[in-house]
């Protein structure tokens, strides 16, 4: 019997703008896909962005100190310590801003809301796909957690060639859910929108096509039918906790704001920060982590960046932080700061760092930090994120870790942008993994050597700048 073959990009479509991407299935295997394995897994690249950085000294614990939440992911990594960004330096500038726009650009920013040239993930993006990426894709999805705003380079971490925003940034679930999978139109005579809302589901536009997909003429085999059934099931769910249509907690509202969380020019009032639990920072920000990543298991997506807390991020945390069945830290930013407004902030704790004393809140706000940016790397490294090619999403992807400084005092420019943490995947075998290498290197000979082994023939920086190729880092 033959087995039926459905394209990859095969979407439940909707009314309005909704489009639901399927999982990959057995049937969007070729039949001759192990001879041409290559050609069937996309070309993909996302930067991840964490606030505030990691002192180079801590760096050097390895996964004996902060970084201990990468560790099971170790063998998929390459971690790079001593990538230097301080050909980004402003005079006048810190490297808020600096440090922050030169994570995958390494170029200085070009005003407020502009980059010093492209970001990496839009070379890549550009050189895969000189002709534009398939229909009906996001071409580039940016979105995070974050509530230090000012510049855009605090937070937005995907730039055109010409130094602009590359997506719009979508910064609550609800807006990264829609960005995805569109949205249904509501037009209830005058009643309240939200409400209408919140009696409905994307799902609902697509019965139809789900019911033939699970139908008898369905292409599908009935494992196929299984995953697209536990599939949508997740998308509802997903869906719930963006819209909270569901499970509030005792003694809420019904209607309940789009977010827990403060948005848009409310979370950063005056640069003062805000007040926010771990268990309110972690919720929406793995909600966000989970929705990103099903947009790329969908293959609604191929590019795109994701920030968890901006560069320079103010908030005054509070709560118990746990990491492997272990208490690691009771954060309480303004109590033990006994301060208020934003000299009670975490952010204060980088500006005090010093490497001949213990540093045990920093250290606890990085590790938490690692801990987040791994929840998202193990939602692309699970059984929902399988390519072609037998091999996970987060092997055969392209994606870089970094953020702002190397030390976070100002007095030093040449040490605050020194030492920046790095962290890249093997994207299908292009790079070394396992391993933490003191590179030694300019930001911008990693970008490029990066680029080259994507058979990009774009570079990033001054255009008669000899590139000096880091062959260290290569496979």
């Amino acid at each position: 019997m033959t087995k039926s073959v459905i394209n990859r990009r095969t979407m439940l479509r909707g009314a309005a703008a909704v489009t639901i991407g399927l999982p990959f299935l057995e049937e969007m295997l070729l039949p001759h896909a192990l001879a041409a394995e290559s050609a069937t897994v996309p070309v993909r690249a996302f930067n991840v962005f964490f606030g505030l950085g990691i002192p180079a000294p801590l760096q050097t614990e390895g996964f004996d100190g902060v970084l201990e939440p990468l560790k099971p992911l170790s063998n998929k990594l390459l971690i790079m310590r001593g990538v230097d960004q301080v050909r980004a330096d402003q005079k006048g500038i810190n490297a808020h801003y600096d440090g922050a726009t030169a994570a995958f650009t390494a170029q200085p920013p070009d005003g407020e809301a502009k980059a010093g040239g492209a970001s990496i993930d839009q070379v890549i993006r550009r050189s895969a796909y000189p002709n534009g990426l398939p229909p009906g894709m996001v071409p580039t999805l940016v979105g995070g957690t974050f509530f230090r705003r000012s510049r855009i380079g605090r937070y937005v971490h995907s730039y055109n060639p010409d130094g602009t925003v590359a997506g719009t940034m979508q910064e609550s679930p609800r807006d990264l859910f829609e960005r995805v999978f569109g949205s249904v139109d509501v037009n209830d005579d005058g009643k309240d929108a939200r409400r209408t809302r919140l009696k409905r589901s994307v799902l609902d536009t697509v019965v139809d096509e789900y019911k033939f997909y699970q139908g008898s003429n369905s292409p599908l085999g009935s494992t196929s039918k299984a995953r697209v059934a536990e599939h949508l099931e997740r998308i509802r769910e997903y869906e719930e906790r963006a819209y909270a249509m569901k499970g509030n907690a005792p003694g809420a509202p019904g209607l309940p704001p789009e977010s827990r969380l403060l948005h848009g020019g409310s979370a950063d009032p005056g640069g003062e920060g805000i007040d926010i639990t771990l268990d309110e920072l972690s919720a929406e920000w793995r909600l966000m982590a989970d929705l990103y990543a099903l947009a790329i298991q969908t293959d609604r997506t191929r590019f795109g960046a994701l920030t968890f807390l901006a560069a320079g991020e103010r908030i005054r945390l509070k709560g118990d932080y746990e990491y492997a069945g272990r208490k690691v830290f009771e954060f309480d930013d303004a109590g033990q700061r006994k301060k208020s407004g934003s000299a009670a902030c975490s952010h204060e704790w980088w500006h005090e760092f010093d490497e001949k004393k213990k540093n045990e809140q920093l250290r606890a706000h990085v590790h938490m930090k690692m801990r987040e940016v791994a929840y998202f790397l193990n939602r692309l490294d699970d059984k929902d994120s399988l390519d072609a090619n037998g091999k996970t999403i987060l092997d055969n992807a392209l994606i870089t870790i970094s953020t702002e400084s190397g030390d976070g005092r100002h007095n030093d420019v040449k040490r605050e942008l020194s030492g920046v943490f790095h962290a890249i995947t093997g994207a299908g075998g292009r790079f070394k993994t396992g391993d933490i290498l003191d590179v030694n290197a300019e930001g911008v000979d990693v970008y490029n050597t990066m680029l080259t082994a994507m058979g990009c023939t774009s570079h990033l920086g001054p255009n008669q700048r000899e590139i000096k190729a880091i062959d260290a880092i290569r496979s």
